[in-house]
């Protein structure tokens, strides 16, 4: 059985699909899923849909994006919102510089702000981060004595090199759909450096489908495709790479039973 530790069934074009997706877990050989929050209405939703359906839990944050509607407010809101069971991170937060909707210094600033209310919290963070892993590597380290619950980069796109650097704060790393595309070569040499242990999956859903789905409407149940992809270049049985992915997320989660 498979998990996807990143799926935004909170995103309006899933939300009117998410009970007839997560009915179909079990079919699709999903056990759990990670529904992911980007802002204080998505977390919210995530929080909701995980309370209601069992397989379902939820991540809760602030994404880079959006950092320019961050405040203490909201801060406190996350921190009610963390105390369902159903809470298994802060996140998505980080750096996103390819776009920049929010200032740079802004965007860093809530970084860290999240990342001290997710040690506060006692929780793990996952992280966005894209065209600024130098910066966000930068931060991690300066911030090191908060990470003491672990660290999740989602849809990870740097390099090889860059891998073992964070390696170094016992971070884990999540591949998704890309690892399919043709032009995937930086993302399987990550993917083969990333220490076995430290080994996570996701769809990214309705967002980056693999193939041969490209340019569709992702769900959960594609992530076979990541998992068949991931086997195939690891070398890997596929039934031992679930166990092992698995065993990988609930050591990262705890909350996840």
């Amino acid at each position: 059985m498979m998990i996807d530790t990143h799926c935004h069934l909170n995103d309006e074009k899933l939300l009117p699909e998410a009970e007839r997706i997560i009915s179909q877990f079990a079919d699709d050989g999903i056990e759990k899923a990670i529904c992911v929050g980007y802002d204080m209405p998505s977390s919210e939703k995530a929080v909701e849909l995980a309370e209601k359906f069992a397989p379902l839990y939820a991540a809760i944050g602030i994404h880079p994006h959006d950092s320019v509607t961050a405040d203490y407010d909201k801060y406190d809101r996350l921190a009610e919102l963390s105390s369902s069971k159903k809470v298994v991170a802060i996140g998505e937060i980080g750096l996103d510089f390819h776009y920049e909707n929010s200032p740079r210094a802004i965007q860093k600033g809530a970084f860290c702000e999240q990342i001290e209310l997710a040690q506060a919290l006692g929780l793990p963070i996952i992280l966005h981060v894209r065209d600024a892993y130098e910066e966000a590597k930068r931060t991690l380290f300066e911030m090191s004595a908060y990470l003491t619950n672990g660290v999740l980069l989602h849809c990870y796109s740097g390099s090889a090199e860059m891998v073992r650097d964070f390696s170094r704060l016992d971070a884990y790393f999540a591949f998704g759909g890309a690892i399919t595309f043709g032009n995937a070569r930086r993302n399987i040499e990550a993917l083969k450096v990333v220490p076995r242990d430290r080994l996570a999956f996701e769809t990214d859903c309705p967002y980056m489908a693999p193939t041969p789905f490209r340019g569709k409407t992702n769900e959960p149940k594609l992530i076979t495709y990541v998992y068949d992809k991931a086997a195939q270049e690891l070398n890997m049985e596929r039934g031992g790479l679930e166990e092992m992915v698995t065993n990988n997320v609930k050591r990262l989660f705890d909350r996840i039973n």
